[in-house]
């Protein structure tokens, strides 16, 4: 993608740290790597080593990285820049909706893309489960020319703008800037490539509408519709996608575009309608180092930190933002707030228009599509490790299936004798701290009608085997806000358990941790297990609540 024009800023009035914080991210987040070396991020951004390692010291205590050993990696707190974006635009909760309806209806995957530059950026999906599955991840950039929503978009474009996409094909003809397509084994002859795509635009600009014909890989079809603002400007563009198993490009757009067609036209009613005030997302928490730049130490970049806040308060302004709102939602100084939104715009992240600021959905590039990915286990396994260093016994993670606990995840303690499950093991509820947890979450009807068909069995002689006995062993978990089992699954097995939420505070998980009953008292173990345990628990569901708040995260 080419960079965007600078603004004409004088260079003391941008926040170099900041700059050269998002130059790491952006690093990062492109290209296959998960792990980098904070060597290689240096040769790669032509930044001093010893920056790089400032920079990687704040983003580690923000939370934006993970270090493991000497690599780093994207961390789920880096989610919350692109959810200040997906918030403030407000298109996934507006749009989302219609697009799982549209979806359910064709029995086809449906996507929802904005412009961004040359390129395409998909903000939300509502996919089909096959064994031939279609699928892009919330903030994957497309090339415009190789995909339907780039000609409807590109029907706008100025000479300028054609300008730029020419000089981005000859710069990159294999598209290697684009990781989420495959690349073109051979580059297509530039004339005969640009006229395809320019016809398609004159095609799309009369019709209205867009095929997508095998463009971003053989096998894969797509029609798109624009769906324009109150203003009648072009928002976004709706696709829905098919492959050639099921459908040929005429055949799909026959069947899709009377469904779609309403579709785009309920969108357009949603974003006409004005959104009650209490519809605003709530702001963001300010960075640790906006005021604990002494207990954070020399190695803390606070402008940096300060700069991430405010790139996260859009988050909390639907649409666009004024600088004094900005500074009143992070708590900085206008003139610091000021010149955080000058580098920001300077680098393409914020436009500055007459009514404030807007910012722009390439703040997905800075890790979003990653981090959209991640599932459950990988959510949580880097949290279970550090417990269990911390703890020196075995945690795990399960979730709810039926009427057992299933486990997602797990990282074993370093005893000789240790427990020994594995990711996938199957146990009964009941009889188990994570699942009393998980029954005492649900819902009063619902726990009842499931504590109902449950028939305990003795596992050990002191498993609770009554009824009324589960019935209250599960309400006292509820009620105390932990689970507890002393040896009911296994004989000299203890466990203690608590609750893992997602963002709108609903439980999902349960970590846990298991040790042998002998090493301690109960009164010992649960003074020593729990707090870590409750810690834990936060920080997974900070993570899920980051990740997951416009992406399902799959538990598995």
């Amino acid at each position: 993608m080419p960079q965007p024009p600078e603004a004409p800023d004088a260079p003391e009035e941008l926040v170099g740290p900041l700059a050269r914080g998002l130059d790491v991210l952006r690093v990062m987040a492109a290209g296959p790597e998960v792990r980098h070396r904070p060597g290689d991020l240096a040769r790669t951004t032509g930044l001093a080593r010893s920056t790089v390692d400032r920079v990687a010291t704040t983003l580690v205590r923000l939370g934006i990285l993970r270090a493991e050993g000497r690599d780093l990696l994207l961390a789920p707190g880096a989610a919350g820049l692109g959810n200040a974006y997906l918030a403030s635009c407000g298109l996934p909760e507006l749009l989302g909706p219609h697009a799982v309806a549209l979806a359910d209806a064709l029995d086809e995957s449906v996507s929802v893309a904005v412009p961004d530059g040359d390129g395409v950026r998909f903000l939300a999906q509502a996919t089909r489960r096959r064994a031939m599955a279609i699928s892009f991840r919330t903030g994957d950039l497309l090339p415009a020319e190789r995909c339907a929503p780039g000609a409807l978009f590109a029907a706008g474009w100025d000479t300028a703008d054609v300008e730029r996409w020419r000089a981005r094909r000859s710069k990159d003809p294999l598209d290697t800037g684009f990781p989420s397509v495959p690349p073109r084994p051979a580059a297509p002859p530039s004339e005969e490539a640009e006229t395809a795509f320019l016809d398609r635009v004159r095609e799309a600009r009369e019709t209205g509408l867009a095929v997508d014909d095998q463009l971003i890989e053989p096998g894969l079809l797509a029609v798109a519709l624009p769906v324009r603002g109150p203003d009648g400007a072009v928002v976004c563009a709706v696709s829905v996608v098919s492959h050639t198993s099921r459908h040929s490009a005429a055949s799909l757009t026959e069947q899709a575009l009377p469904p779609l067609r309403r579709a785009v036209t309920a969108m357009e009613r949603a974003l006409a309608e004005p959104e009650p005030a209490e519809a605003a997302p709530a702001g963001p928490a300010p960075a640790p180092g906006s005021e604990l730049k002494e207990e954070l130490g020399s190695g803390f970049l606070q402008s940096l930190a300060r700069g991430l806040d405010v790139l996260r308060a859009f988050g909390s302004v639907r649409g666009p933002a004024r600088l004094s709102e900005l500074a009143r939602l992070t708590g900085l100084p206008r003139a610091t707030a000021r010149r955080s939104l000058i580098t920001l715009r300077r680098l393409g992240y914020v436009r500055e228009e007459p009514d404030g600021f807007l910012v722009l959905p390439r703040v997905l590039e800075l890790g979003y599509a990653r981090l959209s990915g991640l599932s459950l286990p990988e959510i949580a396994t880097p949290h279970l490790v550090a417990l269990v260093l911390r703890v020196h016994e075995s945690a795990s993670v399960a979730v709810l299936d039926g009427d057992d606990i299933r486990y997602v995840a797990r990282v074993a303690g370093t005893r000789i004798m240790h427990i020994d499950i594995t990711v996938g093991t199957r146990l009964p509820a009941y009889a188990t701290s994570m699942g009393r947890v998980l029954l005492g979450a649900l819902p009063g009807a619902e726990r009842a009608a499931r504590l109902g068909r449950i028939t305990p069995e003795a596992l050990t002689p002191h498993t609770v085997t009554t009824h009324e006995g589960l019935d209250e062993a599960v309400a006292t978990t509820a009620a105390r806000g932990y689970g507890w089992v002393e040896q009911e699954l296994e004989e000299g097995l203890r466990s203690l358990a608590v609750a893992v939420t997602d963002g709108t505070g609903r439980v999902v998980a349960a970590v846990n941790v298991a040790l042998h009953a002998g090493r301690a008292t109960p009164e010992e173990s649960l003074a020593a297990l729990l707090p870590p345990l409750r810690e834990t628990a936060a920080q997974i569901s900070a993570d899920l609540s980051a990740v997951g708040r416009f992406s399902r995260v799959p538990s598995a």
